[in-house]
């Protein structure tokens, strides 16, 4: 779990982090964040004189964030945790906001981190699977039922290797950082070796069989990754993660099949993503910051009886915030 203090302009104040203690089971994870939200609250009133004003919190598996109900996580064994009322009957009565860790990294990224700027992004974390934040003007699109963005179960192997999800040949079986170290380990023979990062080190120093592991993952990302430019056609593509941290090891040949792969489709910029480990932290924050603002902003003026004009409204601008006041959030 990782939590942070965050400022009005997603400024990173204060940051903490501990085991999730999923081993202890759902409940035991479940006061765990409770505990450590309520810790980071009491921090904030000490280190800054007022407590927090919102906090949000970004969670694994299916989210429902209308409701604020954690659905489903087969990591942490979550199944309909009523969270955001759980965290605001914790803190006081603040107001919590509740999303998605992919798509909430990947508000960060887009707002204050490498897609900075873009009207439309795809934010792609490589970690132990792989996932997708569809950024479009300033939000991230969650989809119909909370599904959107799920890049890592687009088959690309018809009939490949069976995939927990009930497919075969899902993409995060070939490129998730998870499945480049099992690959590795089995080119070497050698069960304990079974990590991306070691495999990263052995091609670029020249090894053989790390080539080949390698490659293999970079085709299979490019085969998923025109998948969904084709889709979305996003203008920036941001890749983040464990093997992210790769550099050049990992963009140069992506690059290279990327642009091998496109016809019609107008290949983005792709970037690597600007703010690490800290992007779930960040976007909760400006989750909260959000939730905080839509709760102070002024209700509509009525429509002027010279111009009637039924649902038609103007809004006022949001007060300023002082940047001393700080919201709180919790990412697992």
């Amino acid at each position: 779990m990782k939590a942070a203090l965050v400022g009005a302009e997603g400024e990173l104040l204060h940051r903490a982090r501990r085991p999730t203690g999923r081993e202890r089971g759902p409940e035991a994870v479940t006061a765990a964040v409770l505990d450590f939200a309520a810790e980071l609250r009491a921090h904030g009133l000490s280190a800054f004189g007022e407590p927090a004003l919102a906090a949000g919190v970004a969670v694994p598996g299916i989210v429902d964030d209308a409701r604020g109900v954690a659905a489903y996580s087969a990591n942490l064994g979550w199944r309909d945790v009523p969270l955001r009322a759980l965290l605001s009957e914790r803190l006081g009565g603040v107001p919590v906001a509740l999303g998605h860790d992919v798509r909430t990294g990947g508000l960060a990224e887009g707002r204050i981190g490498a897609g900075r700027g873009a009207d439309r992004f795809l934010f792609v974390p490589l970690g132990t699977g792989i996932a997708g934040a569809i950024g479009i003007d300033g939000r991230v699109e969650a989809g119909a039922h909370g599904f959107a963005g799920e890049i890592g179960h687009v088959v690309v192997r018809p009939g490949g290797v069976d995939c927990p999800c009930g497919q075969r040949g899902c993409l995060e079986r070939y490129a998730s950082a998870s499945a480049v170290g099992h690959a590795w380990a089995a080119a070497l023979g050698d069960p304990e070796a079974d990590a991306a990062a070691d495999c990263a080190r052995a091609v670029a120093a020249g090894d053989t069989r790390a080539r080949e592991v390698w490659q293999a993952a970079v085709d299979a990302l490019a085969d998923g990754l025109v998948t969904a430019l084709t889709l979305l056609d996003p203008r920036t593509l941001i890749i983040g993660g464990g093997l992210a941290e790769a550099g050049p090891t990992l963009f140069d040949p992506l690059h290279e099949a990327l642009r091998a792969r496109v016809t019609f489709q107008k290949l983005p910029e792709v970037v690597p993503a600007g703010l690490g480990d800290n992007a779930g932290c960040l976007g909760a924050g400006l989750l909260a910051w959000d939730l905080h603002a839509a709760a102070v902003r002024p209700p509509a003026d009525p429509p002027s009886p010279a111009l009637p004009a039924p649902g038609m409204s103007a809004a006022s601008a949001v007060p300023p915030v002082r940047d001393t006041t700080d919201s709180s959030e919790v990412t697992t």
